[in-house]
C-alpha cells in the first residue's frame, strides 16, 4: 500500500566497530497501519530491537527506504528525525528508561511540558493518565521506589501523554510476572484500536491472544510476517500543530534537576565553590601586581613621591593662609599639612666625621613628628634633629640606636645650603606607615626646628627663582652660576642703591655708570617682584675691601651687590605650595577632599596620578595579564571535564529526555540552566563569605587580597565572567551528546 503510516523498502541497518561491520538486519520490506497491533518475535540478535529503533527514528539505517506517511526519510538529518518521533512516536522500553529521580506525576509531566501543554493544564491531564494505569496513589511516590509492573505502566501513561499515532514497545512485559505482563498486554490492545501499536517480545504466547499481526525474524532477515486477525483500519488522527516547551516549563526543569539528586548538586557546587575561590584570588593577585606597579613609579620633579601626598595651590596664585591650612588639617582622611614643602623635594644627605652612615632625607618641621622618639628624646637645640626612618632602612648599618648623638655634616641636592655646620641627632624614631615617608628610594625624614627650616625654605625658593637685571635697556639673566650681574647681599650697600664692578663703565656710551638706573625682578612659579635701584659706586680688585668690606675674588668679577633687606624682598615669604598626606589614596577616599579643594579655590595634584612607570614595570603588567588568562583557560577545561565526570551520571536522563521528543536546544538550555544557578550559589555563598570576613564576624587572611584589590564592580564582572565559563562548559557538554543518533547516545551511555 502506497499509502501506509509506515512503508520499509528493502531497508538494510549496518554497525561499524573498529573497522568490523555488523549486521543489524538486511534488506527488510515492511508495511504498518493504523488500528495494527503488531508482534515482532525471534531469538536475541535477531535484528528485532534493531528494527525497532529505525522504525522509531532513535536510529539510521543504511540502505533502502523507509517512507512515513508516504515521504521518504533516507535524507533526513537528526533534527527531521527528532521532529518525527515528537509528531509520531511514543516508546515503551524494556528497561522502562524513566527518570529514577522524579516521581510519577513528574515523569508524565515532563511529556506534557516537551508537548507544549500550558501550566494550567498539566496537573490535570498528568493526573487523568496515571488513573488510567491505575497508579494514582503511587502518583507523589519516586519510581525508583515502584516494582517493576508499576514502573512499566508509568511508562506506558508517558508515551499515552504523547498522543502520537505510534506506539513502540521493546519487550514491554519481560520484566513482569505473569499478571502484571497480562494487564500491560491488554491495555496496549485496547490503545491499539485507535493507534499503531509495535512490540518486541521473546514469549509470543504471553501476547498471541491479543495481536493482530506476527512478525519473525531470523538473523537480520524477516521469516515471517502473518495477519493474525482482521483489523479495522483505524483513520490517522488529525496533525495537531506541533507546540514547543515553554520557556517557563523550560525553567522548571532546570531548576528542579539542580536540586533533585543531592550528590551530583553537593559535587557541582564544590567545584565551582573551587572554580570561585581561583578565578577570584587569581584576578586579585592580578590587580594586586597592578597596583603595585601603579604606585611604584617616579617623579621628575617631586622627589617625595609618596602614593599618600596631594600637592596644592591656590588657583589664583595667592598665598596660602595658616587659616586655609587648618582647616584642610580638620578633614576626615587628611594625616598631616605640610606648609612650605620645597623641602620635601631636595633630597639632604647626612654624613658623620667617619663616613660609617648615609642618610639622605628630606626635611620636614619638628612639630609635625607625631609622639616621642623611639630612641634618644627631642631636640632641645635649633642644630638637633630627630631622624625618622624605617626599621628596615637599607643604608642603615646595625641597630638605628646606635645612631643617637651622632654628629653629622651635609649638603642638598643643588649644594651646600647652611648644612655646613654640624647637627647632632638628638632622636630616631620609627615611622613605617607615615604617609610622609617616600619608599621609593628607601628615603628617611629629618625633623629640624622651625627656625632651620625656614631658612632652608628661603634658601630652596631663591634656587627656584629666576632674576633679571635691566641695565643700559638691556636684560641680563642673573645666576649662581656666572660672575656677570650675579647678585649678591651686602650689608655696607644702603637700601636703593647698588654697586657695581669698575669694568661696567666701559658698556656705557658716556664712560661710566654712577648715576644710572638699574632694575631687578624675580619671576617665580607662583610671584613676581622688582627693585628699582640707583648705581652708587663701582668697585675693582684694588678697592673693594673698602667699599663693601670683603676681599677680591675674582670668580665673582662682575657681580652687583645690594642691601641685604632689599635682596630678601625680592622672595616672598608668604605660603603658595603645601602638601596634604592622607591615611587613604584610594579613588574613593581622595574624591571628598578634592570636591573641598575644588570649591575653595585650590588646584591640586595627586602624586599618584603623576607617576612615571618604567619599562619593567609595564613588562612585568603584560606578563601578568597573560598569565591570568592562561590560567583562566586552563581553569575553564580542568573545571569543564570534572564536570563532565559530574554530570555523566546524568547522561541517560538527557539522552532519555532527547528520545521522548526534547529538542537539542531544550536539552542545552536546561544543562546550562543548572550550572549556571549552581555557579551563582557558589558565588554568592562565597560573597556571604567575604562579608562576615569584612565585618568582622571571622578574619581569613588569604581573603585580603579580594577585600583591599577588587571593587563592587569587580565582583560584578567577575561573576559575569563566572557565568560566562558556566555557560561554554554546560554547552561544550550539551553538544557531546547530539554527536550521534539519539540511540548511539543512549547505547554510549547504559
Amino acid at each position: 500500500m502506497e499509502n501506509s503510516l509506515i512503508r520499509l523498502k528493502d531497508v538494510s541497518k549496518f554497525y561499524y566497530n573498529k573497522g568490523v561491520i555488523a549486521s543489524g538486519f538486511s534488506k527488510v520490506s515492511l508495511e504498518f497501519n493504523m488500528g495494527e497491533f503488531v508482534a515482532i518475535t525471534g531469538e536475541s540478535g535477531s535484528g528485532k530491537s534493531t528494527l525497532l529503533n529505525v522504525i522509531s527514528g532513535l536510529d539510521t539505517y543504511e540502505e533502502g527506504e523507509m517512507y512515513i506517511d508516504g515521504k521518504e526519510t533516507s535524507h533526513f538529518s537528526e533534527k527531521d528525525f527528532e521532529n518525527y518521533r515528537r509528531k509520531n512516536i511514543a516508546n515503551i522500553y524494556q528497561t522502562f528508561n524513566l527518570i529514577n529521580s522524579y516521581t510519577v506525576f513528574q515523569n508524565i509531566e515532563l511529556v506534557l511540558m516537551l508537548n507544549g501543554t500550558k501550566r494550567r493544564e498539566l496537573k490535570k491531564k498528568a493526573f487523568d493518565l496515571i488513573k488510567k494505569v491505575d497508579l494514582y496513589k503511587f502518583r507523589n511516590t519516586k519510581v525508583s521506589k515502584l516494582s517493576g509492573g508499576q514502573k512499566q505502566r508509568v511508562a506506558i501513561a508517558r508515551a499515552l501523554a504523547k498522543e502520537t499515532p505510534i506506539i513502540i514497545a521493546d519487550e514491554p512485559t519481560g520484566n513482569l510476572d505473569l499478571a502484571s505482563a497480562e494487564e500491560v498486554v491488554k491495555l496496549l490492545r485496547e490503545i491499539a484500536k485507535e493507534r499503531l501499536v509495535i512490540i518486541v517480545t521473546h514469549n509470543y504466547e504471553q501476547v498471541e491472544k491479543y495481536v493482530t499481526r506476527k512478525i519473525k525474524m531470523h538473523d537480520g532477515k524477516v521469516l515471517e510476517d502473518k495477519q493474525i486477525s482482521e483489523t479495522k483500519e483505524a483513520a490517522l488522527p488529525p496533525q495537531k500543530k506541533q507546540k514547543n516547551i515553554s520557556f517557563g516549563n523550560l525553567i522548571r526543569l532546570g531548576v528542579r534537576n539542580t536540586f533533585n539528586v543531592v550528590p551530583k548538586f553537593v559535587l557541582l557546587l564544590i567545584v565551582f565553590a573551587f572554580l570561585t575561590i581561583a578565578i577570584l584570588a587569581e584576578y586579585a593577585s592580578y590587580e594586586k601586581n597592578n597596583y603595585l606597579n601603579s604606585i611604584s613609579g617616579y617623579n621628575w620633579v617631586f622627589n617625595n613621591a609618596s602614593n599618600n601626598r596631594v600637592v596644592i595651590k591656590k588657583a589664583d596664585s595667592q598665598p596660602i593662609s595658616d587659616e586655609e591650612l587648618a582647616a584642610i588639617s580638620a578633614l576626615e582622611n587628611v594625616d598631616s599639612v605640610v606648609k612650605n614643602d620645597l623641602p620635601l623635594d631636595n633630597m639632604v644627605f647626612l654624613n658623620d666625621e667617619n663616613y660609617n652612615y648615609w642618610l639622605n632625607g628630606s626635611a620636614v618641621g619638628i612639630d609635625t613628628l607625631q609622639g616621642e622618639p623611639d630612641a634618644g628624646r627631642l631636640p632641645e637645640n635649633a642644630n638637633e634633629i630627630v631622624v625618622g626612618l624605617s626599621k628596615d632602612n637599607y643604608f642603615i648599618q646595625g641597630s638605628a640606636e646606635e645612631m643617637v648623638g651622632l654628629t653629622l655634616y651635609g649638603e642638598n641636592d643643588m649644594g651646600e645650603i647652611d648644612l655646613t655646620k654640624p647637627y647632632y641627632i638628638a632622636g630616631v624614631k620609627y615611622i613605617e606607615d607615615s604617609p610622609m615617608l617616600s619608599d621609593k628610594y628607601g628615603s628617611m625624614l629629618f625633623f629640624v626646628s622651625n627656625d632651620y627650616l625656614n631658612n632652608y625654605n628661603f634658601e630652596l625658593n631663591r634656587q627656584y627663582s629666576h632674576l633679571r637685571v635691566l641695565f643700559d635697556e638691556k636684560y641680563y639673566d642673573s645666576d649662581q652660576y656666572s660672575p656677570q650681574f650675579m647678585i649678591i647681599p651686602n650689608a655696607n650697600v644702603d637700601p636703593g642703591c647698588v654697586v657695581v664692578s669698575y669694568n661696567l663703565n666701559e658698556t656705557v656710551e658716556r664712560g661710566y655708570v654712577r648715576g644710572l638706573p638699574l632694575s631687578i625682578t624675580n619671576k617665580s612659579l607662583y610671584y613676581e617682584t622688582g627693585l628699582d635701584l640707583e648705581i652708587v659706586d663701582t668697585y675693582s680688585k684694588w678697592n673693594i675691601e673698602d667699599k663693601l668690606g670683603i676681599p677680591y675674588d675674582e670668580e665673582k668679577e662682575g657681580a652687583i651687590y645690594i642691601n641685604p633687606d632689599q635682596y630678601n624682598s625680592l622672595f616672598a615669604t608668604g605660603t603658595f605650595q603645601s602638601s596634604i598626606f592622607v591615611k587613604d589614596f584610594s579613588d574613593e577616599a581622595l574624591q571628598p577632599l578634592k570636591d573641598y579643594l575644588d570649591a575653595n579655590g585650590f588646584k591640586y595634584l595627586a602624586l599618584t596620578d603623576a607617576l612615571y612607570i618604567d619599562d619593567m614595570a609595564i613588562m612585568s603588567n603584560i606578563f601578568y595579564t597573560f598569565m591570568t588568562i592562561v590560567l583562566f583557560i586552563v581553569l575553564f577545561f580542568i573545571t569543564y571535564f570534572v564536570i563532565r565526570l559530574i554530570m555523566k551520571s546524568r547522561n541517560v536522563y538527557y539522552t532519555t529526555f532527547r528520545m521522548l521528543g526534547g529538542k537539542k536546544s531544550s536539552i542545552r538550555f536546561i544543562i546550562i540552566l543548572e550550572l549556571v544557578v549552581v555557579a551563582s550559589i557558589a558565588y554568592g555563598a562565597f560573597m556571604v563569605f567575604l562579608y562576615l570576613n569584612y565585618a568582622g564576624y571571622f578574619v581569613v587572611p588569604f581573603v585580603d587580597n579580594m577585600l583591599n584589590y577588587l571593587t563592587i564592580l569587580d565582583y560584578v564582572i567577575l561573576y559575569l565572567i563566572f557565568l560566562g565559563m558556566a555557560i561554554l562548559i554546560g554547552n561544550k557538554y550539551a553538544s557531546k551528546l547530539f554527536k550521534g543518533s539519539a540511540m548511539k547516545a543512549f547505547r554510549d551511555e547504559v
